[in-house]
C-alpha cells in the first residue's frame, strides 16, 4: 500500500501508454488478461487494508439499489434519499459524501449484503469487455492499488 502511495501518481503516464496498447488488442486478449491478473492480484490483497474505494469515490446507485439498501435500514426509500442520496451533475445517483456513509471504522461496509452493484463489482477488473471500460481502469489505477499493479504487470507481457 505503501508503495502504491507514492508511485500510483507517477505511473500515470505510463499507465496511460500501457492502456492506449491494450485499446489496440483483441477484446478477447484484453479480457484474458484482466481475468487472470484480477485472480492473481487479488489472492494476494486485503482490501479492508485500503478501502480507498469507499473512502474516495462515490458509486453510481440505481433504484434496486436504492430498494435494497432502504429495506435494509428498514427506511423508505424516500428517507433514504434525504439522508444519503443526491443526484450529480451527470445526472445520476450518488452518496451524498465521501467517504461512504456505511464505511465502519474497520473499513468494513455496514450494508454489505446490500450494498450497490457498483460496489459488488469494483474495480471492475473481472468483468466481460474489459476493453469498453480501459478509460475507467486508468482512472481506477489511481483508487485502486489491485488496479495500478495490474497494470504494472502488462509490461512483462509486451
Amino acid at each position: 500500500m505503501a508503495e502504491f502511495d507514492k508511485r500510483k501518481s507517477a505511473d500515470y503516464l505510463e499507465n496511460k501508454k500501457k492502456i492506449q496498447e491494450l485499446k489496440k488488442r483483441s477484446s478477447g486478449a484484453v479480457d484474458e488478461f484482466f481475468h487472470e491478473k484480477h485472480e492473481e492480484v487479488f489472492s494476494g490483497m486485503d482490501c479492508l487494508e485500503c478501502a480507498n474505494c469507499c473512502k474516495t469515490i462515490s458509486p453510481i446507485i440505481t433504484q434496486e439499489d436504492m430498494d435494497a439498501l432502504a429495506k435494509h435500514l428498514r427506511i423508505s426509500v424516500t428517507q433514504l434519499l434525504k439522508a444519503y442520496i443526491e443526484m450529480d451533475e451527470e445526472g445520476d445517483f450518488v452518496f451524498k459524501q465521501t467517504p461512504c456513509p456505511f464505511l465502519d471504522t474497520d473499513n468494513k461496509c455496514k450494508v454489505y449484503e446490500s450494498r450497490p452493484k457498483a460496489c459488488k463489482q469494483y474495480p471492475h477488473t473481472n468483468r466481460r469487455k474489459m476493453k469498453q471500460i480501459l478509460d475507467l481502469t486508468l482512472q481506477n489505477s489511481l483508487t485502486c492499488p489491485a488496479v495500478w499493479k495490474m497494470l504494472g504487470d502488462f509490461g512483462l507481457l509486451s
